[in-house]
């Protein structure tokens, strides 16, 4: 299943690119700064967390159950957390109407780093 998170981390490496530059080159001009900034937490955190999925899943300190948990983790957390911030700060749909979806994003991606902490902590396998 690894090679499967790494495809997919890998995907979404790409879709960040082509949305951050979406956002650069198209709707800098079109947006409140306020929202452009919003937009661009939106692309940090899919970045940030896609590399850190591709990281989860090369290391050999991690069991193959620890490594798809934290990466359901985060895959759902780009989803729920960028996802909505870019469908707010685009104003496709009122913030009032999805409010909680952002804050449920960020306690996934809490999630998986405290369930990477303690997978990591409870490891037995040891480098050599």
């Amino acid at each position: 299943m690894s090679r499967i998170n790494l495809g997919i981390a890998a995907i979404l490496g790409l879709l960040t690119v082509i949305i951050g530059a979406f956002g650069a080159h198209w709707l800098k001009a079109k947006l409140e700064p306020e929202s452009m900034q919003n937009f661009e937490t939106g692309v940090r955190y899919m970045i940030y967390h896609a590399l850190a999925v591709l990281l989860i899943n090369s290391t050999p300190y991690l069991t193959e159950k620890s490594k798809n948990l934290i990466s359901y983790l985060f895959f759902a957390g780009i989803l729920l957390f960028s996802g909505s911030i870019f469908i707010i700060s685009t104003g496709l749909i009122s913030a009032k109407h999805i409010w909680f979806i952002t804050p449920l994003g960020g306690f996934l991606f809490i999630s998986g780093w405290i369930t990477a902490a303690i997978s990591f902590f409870r490891s037995k396998t040891r480098q050599q």
